[in-house]
This record gives structure tokens, sequence and C-alpha cells, in this order.
């Protein structure tokens, strides 16, 4: 009992004294699970009983290991919930450590120590692991570029919650060249969860179609992201022109006076050739009548005329015909 409640103090002055035997480094996504390393290179089984355990950021103990505790009492707050040190691995000499939700904050030194109680606390293995963490950045965003006078061009670049802090470069698409930095200033700030944000603005000169390329660059993850933007030439009005929307209740009332305008025009145009028809008609029936109105006595009777196909039926008084005298 002795030995175990004090078990924990010499560790941490043995761990300061003791020669680290291997030395590793770990990329971890942030957000995902990692395992941190650390096996027995012979891989012999060894009695539970027998072991102390301990993973450790210098001082800070990370989790552990004792026989007979399983209390957790002398873990760092921000890990309790977040490891795992599987009892049936370290019976088969591996002591490797599962850490869940990496953060930004768990890019330590972990050090993982190994006691054997019937070797008066002789260290069998120890381990130091290196842990780096990561994050995909957010696919880069160039805006338009603005223009304040005719000799300048301004374009801005940025990406979000990514990890480690990122290289931004601004390439010419002419000829594939990198533009100086002097051209450029590019900030990177921690956000609430422990990650970057970068903003990177280039000045320029005006030049004909002038067309850049923004790559931001992870090097832990070997990303580059890239996004092009092509600026027009300066002519002394804004880069970009937005028409007003046309409300679509006015784009129907359009459409019906249109309609209806059309359906007008329509009508006396039709109006109009049927009154020329008909105008033909009645000068043809009054040219054949001509020659019996001649021969015709003064006894008259109502014919009508036409065929009332344009207007009313209309009248005329016609003489009828007589044997003429002799």
């Amino acid at each position: 009992m002795r030995l175990r409640s004090l078990g924990l103090p010499l560790l941490l002055l043995s761990g300061l004294l003791a020669e680290i035997l291997q030395e590793r480094e770990v990329r971890g996504i942030v957000g995902s699970s990692v395992v941190l390393p650390c096996v027995h290179p012979e891989r012999n089984s060894f009695d539970l009983n027998d072991l102390y355990v301990y993973w450790q950021i210098g001082k800070t103990v990370v989790t552990y290991y004792l026989p007979g505790d399983s209390s957790g009492g002398h873990k760092a707050s921000q890990y309790r919930g977040r490891t795992q040190l599987p009892l049936h691995t370290m019976q088969h000499g591996d002591f490797s450590l599962r850490l869940f939700n990496v953060t930004p904050h768990d890019e330590q030194e972990f050090s993982c120590l190994v006691f054997r109680k019937s070797l008066a606390m002789a260290m069998v293995l120890g381990v130091t692991i290196r842990l780096h963490v990561a994050a995909n950045y957010s696919m880069p965003v160039v805006s338009a570029p603005s223009s304040a006078s005719p000799d300048e061009l301004t374009f801005t670049c940025t990406a979000t919650n990514g990890y480690p802090r990122p290289n931004v470069y601004w390439i010419n698409e002419t000829d594939g060249s990198l533009l100086p930095a002097a051209l450029q200033n590019s900030t990177a700030v921690r956000n609430a969860r422990g990650l970057y944000d970068v903003v990177s603005v280039l000045r320029l000169g005006q030049a004909p179609r002038l067309s850049v390329r923004c790559c931001v660059e992870n090097v832990l993850l070997s990303q580059n992201l890239t996004v092009s933007s092509q600026a027009e030439p300066f002519n002394g009005t804004k880069d970009r022109i937005v028409e007003k929307p046309v409300h679509p209740q006015q784009n129907r009332h359009t459409v019906v006076l249109s309609l209806c305008g059309a359906l007008a025009i329509l009508a006396l145009v039709v109006g109009w050739l049927w009154r020329g028809h008909c105008t033909r008609e009645r000068n043809a029936g009054a040219q054949g009548a001509g020659p019996e109105l001649e021969l015709a006595d003064h006894n008259e009777t109502t014919v009508p005329l036409g065929h009332g196909r344009c207007h009313q039926e209309s009248h005329q008084t016609v003489p009828t015909s007589r044997t003429l005298a002799a």
C-alpha cells in the first residue's frame, strides 16, 4: 500500500531523471482521435499487478495505470474522459494511448513511462511522442478586385479554421511566377476554437487583363489550396454593375398591357380590311342596276339591295318594268 501511494511522486522524479529510450512524432487531426504509440520491443507478457504506467506532459499527468487504483484522481482536468489505456493490450506489452477529440492545445510532447514493481520500480520502457496537430483550411475566397484609382488594384484572399499557421502566396498566372512578398500583407489570427483565420491583401498596379492566384499552404498536411481571380482594365467605374431586379408582379402587368395593345391593333386592322370589302360590294351592285333604271316606268316596288353581311339591310326604291309603248 505504501508503495502504491508513493508511486506517483516517485514517478515524477524518475521521469525527469530517466533516459528516454525512444522518440517519435505523430500527427493528429483536430476533432478526431489519435493513437500515441508506446510498445515494448520484445512484446513480452506482463502481469498487470506488477505494472505502473504513466502518460505525462512534463509534470502534468494525462493518464496512468496503478494496480488496484482506477479512480483517475491524478489526471489533468483537460484530459478526463478523453483518454483510453486498454488493459488487454498492456498485458501484451502495448501501452499505447488513444486520445480523443484532438484540439490545437494537444500539440505537446507526451511521455510514456512503464515501471515494474518486481524490479524495484525500474523503468522498463520510456517513449517520447511529439504530437503535431493539423486542421484543413476552408477553400480560399478571393474577393472581386477593387480599384480606388486608375493606378492600383487590391485583391483580398481569406481562408478559415485551419492549423497550423499557413503560408500564403500570390502567383502571377501569366507566367506562373511568385509575386513579391512586399506587395502583400497577410495576417493569421486564432479564433475561439484555437484555429487560424487568415487574410491576405495584395496591391498591384493596373495592367490589362491582370490574372492572379491565391495559394494557402498547410505544410503539415502537404496541402495547397488555390483560387484564381481576374481583373478587367480600369474604366473609371465600379468593377461590377448590378441591375435593379424587376418585381414579378410588375413583370406580369407589363405582359398584360403589351397583349392588350397588340389585340387592339389587330382589331383595327381587321375592321379596316372588312370595311374596304363591303364598300367594293356596294359599288359593284350599283353598277349592275344602271341599265334597268333607264327602262323602268314610274310604278315603284321596294327591293332590298346587298346581302346584309356588313351592316343592317338598307332599302332602295326601284321602278317595276312594263311593256314599252309603241
